[in-house]
């Protein structure tokens, strides 16, 4: 990191935290800046991808009707109760 323009930041930790910031420093032989810098890079990376992006090829991967999610059709006998013997039991009519 070194020669590169960088800005100042400071931030305020509760002790624990920074406790832990020194014991994490002092293990991996970095600096105090130097985790900090990576744990908001993790940070700014995790938030930026949206969920289609993390599914990639998995979307659209499976079978099934295009509207199952819109098709009210898709929706009927779902929820009715099932009967003794794994038969679905009629449902009522709305009142």
């Amino acid at each position: 990191m070194r020669n590169t323009a960088v800005r100042i930041v400071t931030v305020k930790l509760p002790p624990a935290l920074d406790r832990r910031l020194t014991e994490l420093s002092a293990k991996r032989r970095v600096s105090r800046s130097e985790i900090l810098r990576e744990a908001l890079s993790r940070l700014a990376l995790a938030g930026g991808e949206s969920a289609t992006a993390l599914a990639g090829e998995l979307v659209g991967s499976l079978s099934g009707p295009a509207d199952l999610s819109s098709n009210p059709e898709h929706m009927r006998g779902y929820g009715g109760s099932v009967a003794p013997g794994g038969r679905a039991r009629p449902r009522r009519g709305r009142r």
